[in-house]
């Protein structure tokens, strides 16, 4: 069966960070699975000389052969077995241990022996699953299969008469409705495909550090590598808790190893991810990406949370030792885990966290880090987490050695590592905190004409969140330097699940009362767009927040800037006062206009999905939105 292909944009020349990396995309960069599995190996020379010409070590077939013995085709791989029982889920190692009365037993994940958790998982996808690897460092190298990245189009909910009124549909929104029955036969065809195994894998875990708002999860699988995965992602819980735990708040079944039927009402391709919020329920057939659970139970959270008037946000958080919190918003590429990783803080969480009336709080028990050209240098943090219960998806390592090479892209450019929150030496554990200070939002803008940092009203920034702006460069034709304009509401429309206003207003609402200050930082570009500017230091950015968090950008003069209204500080110490402002660096000022004016423009045509729809009792606070904006 052959895969399809797909097209990825160009490594730009220079600097790596040119390019945004998201976890949505199209399949690997394979024609067979085959050649999906050849891909993960680099071929090389033993580092152990053998002497003579044969060895106890050398294969009596070919190499060729070898490799399709060892090699499941996708469709033996997607194939219903049938079986006489189901499934045998039972405490420990399914091997020592059969099921009582030939009835289910839960597994229970005994969270404070994790390393004896780990072996054991590391032990089955090994033995079972083609492209299981141990790598140097220790960290579980694994394959996704034909799909390295989220599906969006593929992902689903069920409307109802409930969702039919709370959730956002239509032009703009993530979410694409299905109806139950639909659901029913998803579901269906999930439960029967996992039935049909000898053994899948139960994790029984939590979301939310916060113990007064945490929620309770329950993933079922039938690969090893999504258990360890979920174990890493979300929130452990001690042997008592589980043996308390009861009936989950939301279950997961993970399939994704059996395609859904495409022929099926609502189904475009073989797979197909599904939530139905009534029965609290999801449902992941034809793709093994594990992010899809991740980022469902992070669709799940934003439509929880603000019924108990908790914020849920797509955002870094960190706590300085004086107890200030920052979050960091911010797209792919744009530095939001560069920046929210500071070794003088303390991590809270570099992704999803809560809002709530006792402060901040994360979701997630984990870290999922982007691998492409990573390195000790630039982010040590994340090397060294990659060690001995990591995940490591689609990675390519040295067939020898076992070494990563972390900027090879024969598998896709999305690889991912999955890590304990422990693992980062400066984790704030538990991962909650105050209330925070300062709401940044980051934006890498390759047009050049955004100020390195500007200070934002409380309707600037509602403006700003809403539209989650920034600017990927085109990379896929020589010659094209054109800077494209991205938007993604709230900086995660592809997870959220009401209206981008509703968490705008929530979020105005509870700077406003407990004091937080937004801010615009621009990662981009200066002097000019991208192919005649340059990209700002990282060091100045860095002074920047330092100042932000230091409260000292607070007690700065400011000027403001034409079309986009926004505070620029004149001084800020280590930074050069000449790119404080972006007209400044441009030595061609109409260029710069005209640059500034079409930028202005973009926004504008975005935000026009959110002018007709009114927030509060009246207009008012859309009428002061829409003033925030661009004006010309």
């Amino acid at each position: 069966m052959r895969l399809a292909k797909i097209h990825t944009e160009k490594k730009v020349d220079g600097d790596p960070t040119v390019v945004c990396h998201d976890d949505s995309g199209p399949p690997v960069k394979a024609q067979t699975i085959d050649e999906l599995h050849s891909l993960q190996k680099k071929k090389s020379a033993p580092t152990t000389p053998i002497n003579g010409s044969k060895s106890s070590f050398s294969p009596t077939i070919s190499e060729e052969e070898l490799h399709k013995q060892k090699l499941q085709s996708i469709s033996a791989s997607l194939a219903s077995l049938t079986r006489e029982t189901g499934p045998k889920l039972v405490k420990g190692d399914p091997a020592n241990r059969k099921a009582e009365n030939g009835k289910v037993t839960h597994v229970k994940h005994y969270h404070n022996h994790a390393p004896t958790l780990n072996i054991k998982l590391y032990e089955q996808a090994i033995k079972y699953e083609t492209g299981s690897f141990i790598t140097s460092t220790g960290a579980l190298a694994t394959l996704s299969g034909a799909k390295t990245g989220r599906s969006p189009r593929d992902k689903r909910v069920v409307k109802d008469k409930t969702t039919e009124n709370e959730l956002w549909w239509g032009k703009g929104s993530p979410n694409i409705e299905m109806d139950e029955q639909t659901f029913l036969v998803n579901r269906e065809r999930a439960v029967d495909y996992l039935n049909s195994l000898d053994k899948v894998f139960v994790n029984d875990q939590f979301l939310n550090w916060d113990p007064e708002h945490r929620i309770k999860v329950r993933i079922v699988s039938a690969r090893a590598y999504h258990s360890l995965f979920m174990h890493n992602m979300c929130i452990r819980p001690t042997p008592e808790e589980l043996e308390s735990f009861g009936t989950p708040d939301f279950t997961i079944y993970n399939a994704g190893k059996f395609p859904c039927n495409r022929f099926t009402h609502y189904m475009t391709s073989s797979t197909s991810i599904d939530i139905n919020l009534d029965r609290k329920e999801m449902v992941i057939l034809g793709t093994q990406y594990a992010g899809e659970m991740k980022k469902g139970l992070f669709s799940l959270m934003h439509y929880l949370m603000p019924k108990r008037q908790i914020l849920s946000l797509h955002s870094g958080c960190n706590l300085g030792k004086d107890g200030d919190v920052a979050l960091f918003f911010g797209l792919s590429g744009t530095g939001k885990t560069t920046l929210s990783t500071d070794h003088n803080r303390y991590l809270i969480g570099d992704d999803e966290h809560c809002w709530s009336e006792n402060g901040v709080s994360n979701i997630e028990g984990g870290c999922y880090a982007k691998c492409i050209d990573l390195s000790r240098e630039k982010e040590p943090d994340i090397w060294n987490a990659i060690k001995f219960g990591t995940v490591l998806e689609n990675i390519v390592f040295d067939e020898h050695t076992r070494e990563v090479d972390y900027s090879d892209k024969s598998v896709t450019e999305n690889t991912r590592a999955a890590y304990l929150i422990e693992y980062i030496p400066n984790a704030k554990i538990p991962c909650v905190g105050p209330h925070p200070r300062n709401v940044i939002l980051l934006a890498c803008d390759a047009f050049g004409v955004l100020p390195p940092v500007s200070k934002l009203s409380l309707a600037q920034t509602m403006y700003h969140f809403i539209s989650g702006y920034t600017a990927l460069v085109a990379g896929t034709e020589e010659g094209v330097k054109e800077p494209q304009a991205t938007f993604s509401a709230c900086f995660g429309a592809a997870f959220i699940m009401l209206h981008p206003t509703k968490y705008a207003a929530m979020l105005a609402e509870k700077m406003q009362k407990h004091g937080a200050t937004g801010w615009l930082v621009n990662t981009g570009w200066s002097g000019g767009s991208y192919g005649s500017g340059n990209r700002l230091k990282l060091a100045y950015t860095r002074k920047i927040i330092d100042s932000i968090h230091s409260g000292e950008l607070l007690n700065a003069n400011y000027t403001k800037s034409e079309v986009f209204g926004l505070e620029i500080p004149t001084e800020i110490e280590g930074v050069p006062s000449e790119i404080l402002d972006p007209q400044n660096t441009w030595s061609d000022k109409k260029a710069y206009t005209d640059t500034l004016l079409k930028l202005g423009g973009l926004f504008k045509k975005n935000f026009e999905g959110f002018v007709n729809y009114q927030i509060g009792e009246d207009n008012q606070l859309t009428e002061e939105i829409l003033a925030a904006g661009p004006i010309f």
